[in-house]
């Protein structure tokens, strides 16, 4: 399914230096082999409307999200914004916030899961114990009865790894609705599953100011 989207209406903050969007589920990030719509491609876009013509411009994701999943998005507009941002990341200073629906309860109603994962080919590959080329994955969660068989998830990511938040909850027995790659059998919105990264949380890179972004849950 093809996605176009007007950005104006996504902007959760924007300056000269950076553009934090609220991504839509179904739109990848950044361009694939196919050729299909990617919010990357669509930013510089939205950009290039407000320069001159032929005027250069600049706009580079500092993280994914995976296709199906919503939320919170940072872009830097100068490439000198890249290093101070990806630091951030790389040194774990940004705090990662998602919310989850799930039809099933785990075992305990809150809690840290960590796992070695690794990504082979499509999926994450999860254990308990160490296995070749695995790193640590970690996060954090609380979770609400919303009904008897609907249940929200609060999520901290203290690690950022592929299908990190997919996998984990899977092995819980508990995989997020819509999520057929890792186990769910509920149908969701096409090319989207119940996550939602509702909040980022990292300083600025010129001034240094906390900046703490929010988007609504999109469920």
């Amino acid at each position: 399914m093809s996605i176009h989207i007007h950005i104006p209406d996504h902007i959760l903050l924007e300056d000269e230096h950076l553009l934090v969007l609220n991504k839509p589920a179904s739109l990848m990030v950044e361009p694939d082999r196919n050729g299909h719509p990617n919010l990357l491609q669509q930013v510089k876009q939205y950009l290039k409307s407000s320069v001159a013509a032929g005027e250069e411009v600049y706009a580079q994701h500092i993280h994914r999200l995976d296709r199906p999943v919503s939320g919170v998005i940072l872009f830097a507009k100068q490439r000198s914004m890249l290093k101070n941002l990806s630091e951030q990341f790389a040194e774990r200073r940004v705090k990662k916030y998602y919310q989850a629906l799930t039809e099933e309860l785990p075992t305990q109603m809150s809690g840290v899961m960590e796992h070695w994962h690794r990504k082979e080919k499509k999926k994450a590959k999860l254990s308990k114990e160490e296995f070749p080329y695995a790193e640590k994955a970690k996060l954090s969660y609380e979770v609400q009865e919303l009904s008897a068989h609907l249940f929200l998830w609060n999520i901290e990511l203290h690690t950022g790894k592929f299908h990190q938040i997919r996998a984990q909850l899977a092995d819980a027995g508990c995989p997020i609705i819509g999520d057929t790659l890792y186990g769910s059998s509920i149908a969701y919105q096409p090319n989207a599953i119940a996550l939602h990264a509702y909040k980022l949380i990292f300083n600025h890179p010129v001034t240094g100011i906390q900046l703490s972004i929010e988007s609504k849950m999109l469920f």
